[in-house]
């Protein structure tokens, strides 16, 4: 690997989890807040990271394993927050219950 490929491969893997975390964050800002605008943004924020990952893919020298781990991560970002927080409420829920 050139440092140059190097260097553009770590601004775009940089890219991908940036994204990723801002689809995490805005999701759950927009469930807090009961926010439709801030879940879609999030919803952005998934596209770009997985357009990040084809491009990582598509674009990097990296090897055949790790190309298809960033795109099982990008497909597995999408799944992560809303099942964090569908566990969080329902972990909350039994807490008021008790109370």
């Amino acid at each position: 690997m050139t440092p140059q490929a190097l260097l553009e491969t770590a601004v775009l893997m940089g890219l991908f989890v940036l994204a990723g975390g801002g689809y995490g964050g805005l999701y759950a800002a927009g469930r807090l807040r009961a926010r439709s605008g801030l879940i879609r943004a999030g919803g952005v924020c998934w596209a770009a990271a997985f357009a990040i990952a084809i491009a990582i893919a598509a674009l990097t020298p990296l090897d055949f394993g790790w190309k298809l781990l960033i795109l099982a991560s990008a497909v597995v970002y999408a799944i992560i927050p809303p099942v964090a927080w569908r566990y969080l409420e329902r972990m909350h829920s039994g807490e008021q219950a008790t109370e």
